[in-house]
């Protein structure tokens, strides 16, 4: 299946002849390659363009498009759709902080033809010559093992040291689909006209995304959530946030899918289903873990100890632009030099980009002790008229972090803060000892900080500050 671009048009040709050149002619392979990437998206290239960096002799593999779902169909996109649907919301809205505005004229083809112009403009980073020029073999075509220690490409073989999976993941299929247009997230962008009903099926990340920036930009938006629950992975109390939003923007949440029929299209954002079918994985000794994808241990390692994966085709589930560049690092490590690296999936935030944001990190289950700030006591939230949360998790003996959640402006930024402390073992207390600019988001973390450390303070250790002020006067 190849990802679908408009004909014709001025930024999707740009964005093919970089990353799907017509002319393109594949390399002669090179011997026996250190390592053999298949998968092209953000895994693969950290991956392909890691180990050239340092010396190994590399081939990348990619059927369709270099850049995957992130520079073409995911997180590049849609965040510049989401952008104009802001800039229609903060006009719509203007009122409240005294500005004179009104209902905005939005010309969706306009806004489209900027998402495209600027995924173009950011597929030079992924291009087919810039990765040949960084050393790396580019292949471009259908990869499939021959054996444990061969892949073959357009008949040609790829004799491996080691190799790493990263062929991504694709939408989900939805059994309620009929006659009326069906949209995913790889076909979305390819709109110039706007759906006037749109019903966006499932209310995770991409779902709850795309749904309030078609709401914002004029569309009629209807939300199907299994149980009326919007992003069921994060806090309810944080989901709350994001409801409260949506009823101001005029989407209805609904828990069944209402007659197809009613609507103009159809976005389905049901989840992912794992890259494999093509890569005769058994011949190699590739086990899969059910449909969750390729099975990996702590190190990334497959069941084949000289094949690794990384990314969304893994069966860890955390399918995030990020996390597969985490992955990616890690593989290099122990592929190219025999390391004990380890991925931890309890590490790796999300966030969802929605008006307000929802970002998380760790765990944020029940059992752990908690701790709160919300944003009326934050002096930029007042100035902005946001409101949000910070909660962190913590041990029920110590300062150590365990997880926490955001929900507000900027709650990815705050979220990545602790992301830092967790991953240097920083506890909450220290993080009252850092200074933040002042008035800013992150402001969040210290003010949270300083509450635990004024909960450390037992009524016996306050009756001895006090004994010692008296007697210091």
């Amino acid at each position: 299946m190849s990802i679908p671009l408009l004909p014709n048009d001025p930024h999707d040709d740009r964005l093919r002849a970089a990353v799907k050149p017509p002319d393109w002619v594949n390399p002669t392979p090179a011997g026996r390659y250190n390592l053999v990437v298949i998968g092209g998206g953000p895994a693969g290239l950290v991956s392909a363009v890691g180990a050239a960096g340092l010396g190994a002799k590399v081939a990348l593999v990619e059927r369709d498009l270099l850049g995957g779902d992130c520079l073409t169909v995911g997180c590049v996109p849609s965040k510049t759709l989401l952008r104009a649907a802001k800039a229609a919301h903060e006009i719509r809205t203007a009122k409240r902080f005294g500005v004179s505005a009104g209902e905005p004229g939005i010309d969706f083809a306009a806004v489209m033809d900027r998402v495209r112009r600027v995924r173009a403009n950011a597929s030079g980073h992924d291009a087919a010559d810039r990765l040949r020029g960084l050393g790396v073999d580019v292949f471009l075509g259908e990869g499939q093992f021959a054996d444990g220690e061969t892949l073959t490409v357009n008949g040609v073989s790829l004799a491996f040291a080691r190799c790493v999976i990263a062929t991504g993941a694709r939408p989900k299929r939805w059994e309620g689909e009929g006659g009326t247009k069906i949209l995913t997230n790889e076909s979305l962008f390819t709109l110039t006209a706007l759906p006037q009903r749109l019903l966006v099926v499932g209310a995770g990340a991409v779902g709850c995304e795309m749904a309030q920036a078609f709401a914002r930009l004029g569309s009629r938006v209807a939300l199907v959530a299994k149980g009326g629950k919007l992003l069921a992975k994060d806090l309810p109390e944080a989901a709350a946030f994001v409801a409260k939003s949506f009823q101001i923007d005029g989407l209805l949440v609904v828990p069944d899918p209402p007659p197809v029929a009613d609507f103009d299209a159809v976005l389905v954002a049901v989840g992912r289903t794992p890259n494999v079918e093509s890569l005769n994985l058994s011949v190699a000794g590739v086990a899969l873990d059910g449909q969750k994808g390729i099975l990996v241990d702590k190190y990334l390692r497959t069941t084949n100890r000289r094949i690794f994966a990384a990314g969304d085709v893994t069966s860890l589930g955390v399918r995030f632009t990020h996390a597969a560049d985490a992955m990616a690092r890690v593989v290099l490590r122990n592929a190219l030099f025999a390391g004990r690296a380890t991925f931890d999936p309890n590490t790796i935030p999300h966030c969802t980009f929605t008006d307000p944001e929802v970002a998380a990190v760790g765990d944020t289950g029940p059992g752990n002790r908690e701790w709160h700030l919300p944003f009326s006591e934050l002096d930029r939230a007042n100035t902005d008229g946001a409101e949000g949360f910070l909660k962190v998790f913590t041990a029920a003996r110590s300062d150590r972090i365990l997880g926490a959640a955001c929900v507000g402006p900027n709650a990815g930024e705050v979220i990545g803060t602790i992301s830092v402390a967790m991953a240097n073992r920083v506890g909450v207390s220290k993080l009252g000892g850092a200074v933040f600019p002042y008035p800013t988001y992150t402001e969040t973390v210290r003010k949270l900080a300083d509450q635990y450390n004024r909960g450390k303070l037992s009524p016996l250790v306050q009756r001895l500050f006090r004994t010692w002020l008296r007697w210091g006067r």
